[in-house]
């Protein structure tokens, strides 16, 4: 039969998409030679890299692993877990959950459903009846479903960690069977020898589980038929041997002392040892006693399969967590990176612009004042985002002092009621006779106006902010479910009416570089410097969000013996920047000023006429004008609701051929998105010199001529 070779191309695709899978798993080939061009998941190489991260760990398990992933759930599993699903694989590969598990979907959609709102279920020896064979037959599962969150704290699919256990369940059931008959027959198994029992052989003779007749020293005086299954001996040879022979040596003393718990009357359940296999192998056994006169009526369950999985599972497990541990480094380093790229960029260009200028001898003492003025904020700024990491790390030098917390936010009222603006209605509310804290006072303030703008930006549309403080005493039960000392504490409160957060997302608050705000709109240290900070003054931060209701943080610090000494601190406000001159036109919207400046210096000294724009909306609307543009040079991650690639796109539709320069501090594929520039669109990496920036904005109005006005 013919192939189709749309399909056929598609394919191909989707296996160079897949390469990330590797190996030799059987799922791992199923799923690189589907043609997943017509899925709602599309193209491999568009899949996010939370579910090829996830996935990776999953297909190389030999442990039974699932994912559930999107709004359809869509199933992927690996070689171990389909066993379990019988006649459905491989039809489920790939396949939304509803359609295979039709029968089961009463019991899986509300479990599902708990998952997927941030819960971890955990179930064992659970018992469900899927199509097995053309019927449904009742199986045993032990499974624990865990949500899978992405870079922005949303959960977007669902972990699967399973293990069928049917047939242990089985083997429970009838061994269940065997104690109660033991039990009814601690006198029969004691009289072997005087009297015999017909069901009492048959149990001996046909029992999976190993049982054995031995006296307190741990000599075998009989055994059942069953040791050649599991130790690979016969019973003829183990009567009158020692256990203890055969026990690992690593197990020996606690077999030892278990025998002297017998021989004081004690029974055992569930004890467990390595015996030597006749290949030279261990066995784990599970052992439950009954002690009698002068004997010991033991029966042991091999348990080497579960201890095996349990091994893998453990091994599985540190791997995912490696994985994720990765993924979160991967997130600091990248806001790292950007954010000191831009602090470079604002040090190296002002260094830059002075010793150009000293070369045409027209550096004059205004511009001097203003360059190193750049290049202090910059430095200030880049110590700043290195205090916040220490702060989160709780390892920064704080200076701390005794001072009154109703003071300093009465001190910082009107800066915070500035900051927030007038859509914002903010109320202070201070306990009289606040206790005196020990903190340092300018890391408090910090912390307050972090606290605040977060609460701002949730509220874009306006709403109520209240900041309160207040003296509480935590009894021992409170005080342990907040890990703090129980006593006496203040505590300042910051409640706001925004949008809110789901538990997801408040479960990574304190994560640092966790950020929901658009790209570029926030380092996402805020609150893990809030939270660190905390910490390290014996405190602690605590949150509950409510979506659609608003937010409230708890900031609990101890109280302090000492009278207060300081109150609030005072905080520089961002200076205003000129404009420029001249010929052709430049946009340069950047949300960091020093950056700003710098570019906005570079192009007047060029004689380029410059319009500049701080975030990402003020940027469009310049664009949407009559105002002829050039070029725009624009930062990758703006405040706004638009970064600039968005910017970038929607300013090409009202102005074709527009030149775009973007400047970025983020690694180039993120403003690529996997999508060819041409000539007129490129990109320079911050920190970037002076003489590159020049060389490119002038190639890239040389090319031709300017765009028309809107």
């Amino acid at each position: 039969m013919a192939l189709n070779p749309h399909a056929a191309s598609h394919a191909a695709q989707a296996a160079d998409g897949l390469d990330f899978l590797g190996g030799s798993s059987a799922c791992a080939a199923l799923l690189r030679e589907r043609d997943w061009s017509g899925t709602a998941l599309g193209m491999p190489e568009q899949w996010p890299v939370t579910l090829k991260t996830t996935l990776r760990v999953v297909l190389a398990s030999r442990f039974p692993m699932m994912i559930h992933w999107g709004r359809d759930l869509i199933t992927f599993y690996n070689d171990a877990y389909a066993p379990s699903l019988r006649d459905k694989h491989p039809g489920a590969l790939g396949s939304p959950a509803r359609a295979w598990w039709s029968e089961l979907w009463d019991e899986l959609g509300p479990m599902f459903d708990r998952v997927l709102a941030g819960e971890t279920y955990y179930a064992e020896n659970k018992r469900y009846a899927p199509m097995r064979d053309g019927a449904r037959r009742d199986a045993y599962f032990t499974h624990c479903h865990s949500p899978i969150w992405d870079e922005r704290g949303e959960v977007v699919g669902i972990f699967l960690v399973v293990n069928e256990t049917t047939l242990q369940v089985t083997e429970l059931i009838e061994r269940e069977a065997f104690e109660a008959t033991l039990r009814q027959t601690n006198d029969m198994l004691e009289q072997r020898a005087l009297q015999s029992s017909e069901e009492r052989d048959r149990v001996w003779a046909h029992s999976r589980d190993l049982l054995v007749v031995s006296s307190f020293d741990g000599v075998w005086r009989d055994v059942s038929p069953s040791c050649d299954t599991i130790l690979g001996r016969r019973p003829a040879e183990m009567i009158g041997r020692n256990s203890v022979d055969l026990v690992h040596p690593d197990d020996v003393p606690l077999t030892l002392g278990a025998l002297a718990a017998s021989a004081d009357q004690v029974d055992l359940t569930s004890f467990e040892n390595r015996l030597q296999h006749a290949d030279g192998s261990y066995r784990w056994i599970s052992w439950h006693t009954r002690v009698g006169r002068d004997r010991v009526y033991s029966f042991g369950r091999d348990i080497t399969h579960e201890k095996a999985q349990e091994s893998a599972l453990a091994m599985t497990e540190a791997q995912l967590r490696q994985a994720q541990k990765m993924e979160a480094v991967g997130q600091l380093t990248g806001g790292l990176a950007h954010d000191f790229n831009n602090l470079l960029t604002g040090v190296t260009g002002s260094l830059e612009l002075m010793r150009r200028r000293l070369a045409a001898d027209t550096l004059d003492p205004v511009s001097l004042e203003r360059y190193i003025r750049v290049a202090q904020d910059a430095a200030s700024r880049a110590a700043s985002l290195t205090h916040r990491l220490l702060a989160f790390s709780r390892r920064q030098t704080l200076d701390p002092t005794a001072i009154d917390a109703a003071q300093l936010v009465t001190g910082l009222r009107d800066l915070i009621d500035r900051t927030v603006g007038p859509a914002v209605a903010l109320t202070v509310t201070a306990a009289p006779g606040l206790w005196p804290i020990l903190v340092d006072a300018s890391q408090l303030e910090n912390a307050l106006l972090n606290l605040c703008i977060n609460a701002r930006d949730a509220m874009p549309d306006g709403g109520r902010l209240a900041i309160e403080t207040q003296n509480v005493v935590l009894a021992t039960a409170e005080a342990h479910a907040l890990d703090l000392t129980p006593g006496d504490y203040v505590v300042l409160t910051v409640n706001d009416t925004g949008c809110g957060m789901p538990p997801a997302v408040v479960a990574r608050a304190f994560d640092p570089f966790y950020t929901t705000k658009p790209l570029g709109s926030g380092t996402g240290l805020g609150l893990s410097m809030t939270y660190g900070f905390a910490r390290q003054s014996n405190g602690t931060v605590r949150i509950e969000s409510t979506p659609n209701v608003g937010t409230t943080l708890w900031v609990y610090l101890p109280r302090h013996a000492q009278a207060a000494e300081l109150t609030a601190q005072t905080l520089d406000c961002p200076v205003a920047l000129p404009d420029g001159p001249a010929r052709e036109t430049v946009l340069v919207i950047d949300d960091e000023p020093t950056v700003r400046l710098l570019v906005l210096e570079v192009l007047e000294s060029l004689g380029y006429r410059t319009l500049e724009a701080a975030d990402g909306p003020t940027g469009m609307r310049i664009l949407q004008s009559s105002a002829p543009i050039d070029l725009l040079i624009t930062d990758v991650g703006l405040p706004g609701g638009m970064n600039g690639r968005q910017v970038a796109d929607a300013a090409r539709v009202v102005r074709p051929g527009l030149k775009v320069l973007f400047i970025t501090g983020y690694a180039e594929s993120v403003v690529m998105n996997n999508t060819a520039f041409d000539a007129s669109m490129q990109v320079l990496t911050k920190p970037f010199g002076l003489e590159p920036l020049v060389q490119r904005i002038k190639s890239m109005l040389s090319v031709s001529g300017g765009t028309p006005a809107a």
